[in-house]
């Protein structure tokens, strides 16, 4: 199995818990270091946030376990890093 070191997820949450409580939550979870959630749209009853994690070697499955405890539903996963280090993204040369 790869070591999974930074995990970018598309999460679907009921507005309870708020989003600082569901962050320090997910936080919990064994092997992350870190993790940042920004909101990215609100609606009546449910907000989509993108869930930023990095670790030394994070369990996906109890990461994804512990969102849907908080009532969550991991929609995509939009970033994986694996390795001995995270590497960040480059822009290509038409981006500059």
């Amino acid at each position: 199995m790869a070591t999974v070191r930074r995990l970018v997820l598309d999460v679907l949450k009921p507005h309870d818990p708020p989003l600082v409580a569901f962050t320090d939550r997910i936080a919990e979870v064994g092997g992350v270091v870190g993790v940042s959630t920004t909101l990215i749209e609100l609606d009546r009853e449910v907000q989509n946030v993108e869930v930023t994690l990095e670790g030394d070697e994070l369990d996906v499955a109890a990461i994804e376990a512990a969102i849907e405890q908080l009532g969550g539903t991991v929609h995509s996963v939009d970033q994986v890093a694996c390795g001995e280090r995270v590497v960040g993204d480059r822009r290509s040369a038409g981006e500059f």
